[in-house]
C-alpha cells in the first residue's frame, strides 16, 4: 500500500496537509503515525504542539492549540481555538513597481465593446433595473415579455434583456450610508460598460426616487437610458406595455455595438471565492493570483474583496500597499468589521461555514490566508468603498461582505467586466452582466460538477505548476471576455444574483 500523500507548505509550519484521506495508524514523515483517520484536505500535527502554542500553516498563525496536541493528531476545530494576537502591518515595505511587459512579450488583447465613455464591455446586454422592490415584478415581466416575443433574433449583437431586481429601495432613510450604498450600486449598474442600454422601473412613491438619482449623477434620457414608474404609467399592465415599447426602441441602438480588438488593460477582474475548502489556498486561489499578476503586468485591474475573509491576513496586504495611507485603509476596514460583528452579536470567526469546515478550514485566519492568495503578489494600489467606481489600474481592494452575491454585486457596480470565482465545495454562482468563470480547487469536485466548472485547478496537486495554471486562467479570461460563454452563462445563471448590500434599519 502506497504512503498517503501529504504537503508541508512552509518550514515554519507545525501542521502538514493530507492530500488524500489518511487511515488511522498510517505512517507519516519524521517517523510519526496518524492518530486517527484524517479526511483529505485536513491538517495533521507534524510534531507535538503544546497547549497555547500557535498553529502555523503557510508560515502564518491560523489559531492556537486548545490542549496539548500529539504528533500525528488531526488538527481541527475540536482542538484549535482563536484569540487575538499581535500583527506586524509593516506598511508598504513590500510594495514594488509594476514591471509591465517583459522583453519580447506581446500585449494581450480581447474582442470587446468600446463605449462612449471610453470603457470597454465584455457583453452587450439591455438591463432593466427596479428602483424598489415594489417594481421588481413589473421589471421581470417586461424582460420576460421581450424575450418571449422573439424580437431579439433580429438583433444578433445583443446578448439579452435582463431584469435586475432587489429587496430594498423603501422603508429606509433618504440619506446616509445605506442610501448611498444603494445609489452607488444602482448607478454602477446603470452606467456599466456591459450594458448598451438601461431601463429603470420605479413604483413612483418610493424613497429611492429615480429623478433624484438622475440629477445627482447627471443622467439624461436617450437611447441608452429610459425610465418609467408604475403609478404614472397607469398600473401593471400598462407599465409592462410601456416598458416593452421602450426596450424595442432601444434595440437598434444596442445592436449597433460591435466587438473590436482592445488591449487586456481594459479588463477589470473581480475576484471571488465561495464554498472554500482545504485545497483553496493550495491550488485555485494561488493560481488565480498568478493570473492576476499577469493581468496587472498587461495593464489591467483586479479587485479583491470580502473583508470578513481577509481577517487575520490583512497584514499581508498592508505590506504590499503602495503607501502607508493605502495600507491603513485596510486596517480601518478590519476595525469597522470587528466592531460591526460585535454590535450584532457575532464575531468574525463565525465566518467559516459548515461546508468550509467539512472541507478542512478550521478558523477564519486559515480561510483568510487562502483567500488573500487570489490577489497575487502585485502592489495594492487603492482601497474602495462598496460599489465605488474603480478609477485606478492594477491590484485594488473593495470593501464588501463575505457573502458572495452581495460582494460580487458591489464589484460589478464598481466596474468589473469579468469575474473569477474559486470553489472547493461546489458553489453554484453565476453573474450577469459580468461573466463568471468557475475554478474548481480539486479534481473530485471538477469531475462531479464539470457542467458548472470552467477550469480544474486540482491538477496542481498532481504536478501542474501554479504559473502554468495561472496562464491557463488568464487565457480563458481573454477568451470569455471576447464572447465565449462561461459554464454559468450556458446554464442561464445571473438573473437572481443581483443583491445590493442592505446596511441599516428597515423601517
Amino acid at each position: 500500500m502506497s504512503a498517503p500523500r501529504i504537503l508541508r507548505l512552509n518550514d515554519a509550519d507545525n501542521v502538514i496537509i493530507a492530500v488524500d484521506k489518511i487511515a488511522a495508524g498510517a505512517e507519516l514523515p519524521d517517523g510519526i503515525a496518524a492518530g486517527r483517520m484524517i479526511p483529505k484536505g485536513h491538517k495533521v500535527a507534524s510534531r507535538s504542539i503544546p497547549k497555547g502554542e500557535a498553529i502555523r500553516k503557510f508560515g502564518q498563525v491560523i489559531g492556537f492549540a486548545k490542549d496539548d496536541i500529539p504528533a500525528g493528531e488531526w488538527v481541527h476545530e475540536h482542538n484549535v481555538v482563536l484569540h487575538d494576537f499581535e500583527r506586524d502591518y509593516a506598511f508598504a515595505t513590500e510594495a514594488k513597481a509594476d514591471t509591465g511587459l517583459r522583453p519580447g512579450e506581446e500585449p494581450a488583447t480581447f474582442q470587446g465593446f468600446r463605449r462612449a465613455d471610453g470603457r470597454v464591455g465584455t457583453r452587450n446586454y439591455i438591463g432593466i433595473l427596479s428602483s424598489v422592490n415594489c417594481s421588481a415584478t413589473v421589471a421581470d415581466f417586461i424582460a420576460d415579455a421581450v424575450t418571449r416575443s422573439g424580437v431579439l433574433a433580429d438583433y444578433p449583437n445583443i446578448d439579452g434583456v435582463v431584469a435586475f431586481t432587489h429587496g430594498t429601495g423603501c422603508g429606509m432613510a433618504s440619506k446616509g450610508e445605506e442610501f448611498d450604498i444603494l445609489a452607488r450600486t444602482q448607478w454602477g449598474y446603470a452606467s456599466h460598460p456591459n450594458f448598451a442600454s438601461i431601463l429603470v422601473v420605479g413604483l413612483g412613491c418610493e424613497v429611492f426616487q429615480i429623478p433624484r438619482m438622475m440629477k445627482e449623477y447627471g443622467i439624461v434620457e436617450g437611447p441608452h437610458f429610459q425610465t418609467l414608474t408604475i403609478q404614472e404609467s397607469g398600473g401593471t399592465r400598462k407599465s409592462i406595455e410601456a416598458g416593452v415599447s421602450k426596450i424595442k426602441e432601444m434595440l437598434a441602438h444596442a445592436n449597433d455595438s460591435v466587438r473590436e480588438t482592445v488591449p487586456a488593460s481594459e479588463l477589470v477582474l473581480a475576484l471571488q471565492c465561495g464554498g472554500s475548502d482545504g485545497y483553496s489556498g493550495l491550488t485555485a486561489n494561488p493560481a488565480l493570483g498568478a493570473a492576476v499578476d499577469l493581468l496587472v503586468r498587461h495593464g489591467g485591474t483586479a479587485i479583491l474583496s470580502e473583508t470578513p475573509e481577509i481577517f487575520g491576513a490583512e497584514h499581508l496586504l498592508t505590506r504590499r500597499a503602495e503607501s502607508e495611507e493605502v495600507g491603513r485603509k485596510i486596517v480601518d476596514l478590519i476595525d469597522w468589521w470587528t466592531e460591526y460583528a460585535a454590535r450584532t452579536g457575532g464575531e468574525l470567526n463565525n465566518n467559516p461555514s459548515p461546508g468550509n469546515k467539512a472541507g478542512g478550514l478550521t478558523t477564519i485566519l486559515e480561510k483568510s490566508l487562502g483567500a488573500v492568495a487570489k490577489g497575487g503578489t502585485s502592489t495594492l494600489r487603492g482601497v474602495y468603498r462598496y460599489a465605488e467606481k474603480i478609477d485606478r489600474r492594477g491590484f485594488v481592494y473593495m470593501d464588501t461582505p463575505g457573502y458572495d452575491p452581495v460582494a460580487a454585486t458591489g464589484q460589478v457596480a464598481g466596474g468589473a467586466n469579468m469575474l473569477c470565482f474559486t470553489t472547493g465545495r461546489g458553489s453554484a454562482y453565476g453573474c450577469k452582466p459580468t461573466p463568471s468563470i468557475k475554478l474548481a480547487t480539486n479534481s473530485d469536485l471538477y469531475a462531479r460538477m464539470e457542467e458548472d466548472m470552467d477550469i480544474n485547478c486540482g491538477d496542481i496537486i498532481d504536478g501542474v505548476s501554479i504559473e502554468e495554471k495561472g496562464r491557463e486562467i488568464f487565457q480563458l479570461v481573454l477568451d470569455i471576455a471576447s464572447g465565449t460563454r462561461s459554464k454559468s452563462e450556458l446554464l442561464g445563471y445571473g438573473r437572481n444574483e443581483f443583491v445590493p448590500w442592505q446596511l441599516g434599519a428597515v423601517m
